[in-house]
């Protein structure tokens, strides 16, 4: 008797599907960094006469793989993009993917002592364009999403208010993500952020050892009580009472400069 055929199974680093055929990327600095870092994506441009001179190489670049490009009024421009916050230029693209996980790449980005923020349900997109335009901004290279029903990954208003970031961040998912923080921690430090249940920031990032993977959650809730019993540390921000925290992004890009400065 013939064999029973094998399911495909997919490797564990593939990469996820794209979530949507194309996106639209808004804003000169957004669409600048897109040419700049995946121009392969860039399937259509539109943008108003006010950039006509300053986008030269783009359209050339999309007349060269026989993509279309073309000037078009702002009102026509808000058409296309579906919002009046376009920026004057908008480009249609295959949508950036999402990586999964995988604990072997993760040693690699440890040895080379390369910090890690995670987002584990932060879920409003324009707070993920902000953490992605600050990660950039420093040099972080890597943001670890979990797989929590509420967290945002890329979007049109992400990339729109990362200006340009998100081109610059690897955004990475984190299938049963207290799994995968166990497998994290053979690699780095797991820090998780708390409200005043925590040791003073400077004090745990001052410990030398692995580098930080550092977790912050909802506004709302902050971390599950999974994810902070998975961490090895739980860090605060101290601050001076007046008022009960800081918006995620703000704290997010406090962490972050922390994170940059102690690779150095």
């Amino acid at each position: 008797m013939p064999r029973p055929p094998v399911p495909h199974k997919k490797p564990p680093h593939a990469p996820m599907p794209p979530r949507d055929e194309t996106e639209k990327i808004a804003g000169l600095p957004a669409v600048r960094a897109l040419f700049a870092h995946d121009p392969g994506r860039a399937e259509r441009l539109f943008y108003e006469e006010r950039f006509k001179s300053e986008i030269g190489g783009f359209c050339a670049l999309m007349a060269k793989h026989h993509k279309p490009y073309r000037m078009v009024s702002a009102e026509e421009l808000a058409k296309i993009a579906g919002t009046p916050l376009h920026g004057g230029i908008v480009a249609i693209s295959k949508p950036k993917r999402v990586g999964v996980f995988d604990p072997l790449e993760a040693a690699q980005w440890a040895k080379a002592r390369a910090p890690l923020l995670v987002l584990d349900g932060v879920g409003n997109p324009h707070n993920l364009g902000a953490i992605a335009r600050t990660m950039a901004f420093f040099g972080l290279e890597r943001l670890l999403i979990s797989d929590h029903p509420a967290q945002a990954e890329p979007s049109e208003a992400a990339f729109r208010v990362a200006e340009g970031g998100l081109e610059w961040v690897e955004v990475i998912r984190a299938r049963k993500f207290a799994a995968a923080l166990k497998r994290l921690k053979d690699s780095y430090r797991v820090v998780g952020t708390a409200l005043g249940s925590g040791r003073p920031l400077a004090e745990v990032l001052s410990r030398p050892g692995k580098p930080v993977a550092m977790i912050l959650g909802n506004e709302e809730e902050g971390l599950p009580p999974a994810t902070l019993a998975a961490c090895d540390d739980i860090a605060t921000i101290p601050g001076s009472g007046k008022v009960q925290s800081l918006n995620v992004a703000a704290t997010a890009a406090i962490l972050i400069h922390e994170l940059a400065k102690n690779r150095r």
